[in-house]
């Protein structure tokens, strides 16, 4: 599935308060990912924004072939190829003074490490909500899957970077 496109600028978006309002109805936290649950708990908090999905990045391999696994890699890993399932937020801001900011606050974050951070958007998402963004931690060269098969070597970077980002993310919030 492609999950990213190049960033789009805020647009008019009348209906942002009954969308936000239906999407906090219907999050269920016990789906969200344990260990970015607390994120998810704080962007549901923020008035300019709402979350449509997350993820905190999954390692498949040979011995791990759980989806939903959030176990860290280990050198029995090493040698097999890793399926990495990308860490992202994806989320709709309203076109005022505080989501353009926290926008460009989450391009500052991406700028942190470009090579496997991106700030874009989602057409997709974009095409049932207007100003949909996407903040995501992938190698820059799979950017547009939700996807990609790397070495044990890059995954272990994926690893340090995702859990930096979601450092760095709390931060902002």
């Amino acid at each position: 599935m492609e999950t990213y496109t190049e960033l789009k600028p805020l647009a008019a978006n009348p209906r942002f308060a009954k969308q936000r309002e239906k999407a906090l109805k219907g999050l269920d936290f016990s789906q969200i990912d344990k260990p970015i649950l607390d994120i998810v708990k704080q962007l549901a908090e923020i008035p300019y924004l709402f979350s449509l999905q997350s993820c905190y990045g999954h390692f498949l391999h040979e011995k791990q072939k759980d989806p939903n696994n959030l176990e860290r890699l280990t050198s029995d890993s090493a040698g097999k190829e890793i399926d990495y399932r990308i860490a992202y937020f994806a989320f709709c801001l309203e076109n005022n003074e505080q989501g353009r900011d926290f926008l460009q606050k989450l391009e500052k974050l991406a700028s942190i490490n470009p090579d496997y951070i991106q700030c874009g958007c989602a057409d997709w998402f974009w095409k049932r909500r207007v100003n949909t963004y996407v903040i995501q931690v992938e190698p820059d060269r799979f950017k547009n899957v939700d996807r990609c098969f790397v070495d044990f070597d890059e995954a272990l970077i994926l690893q340090d970077v995702r859990d930096m980002f979601f450092e760095e993310f709390r931060k902002i919030l």
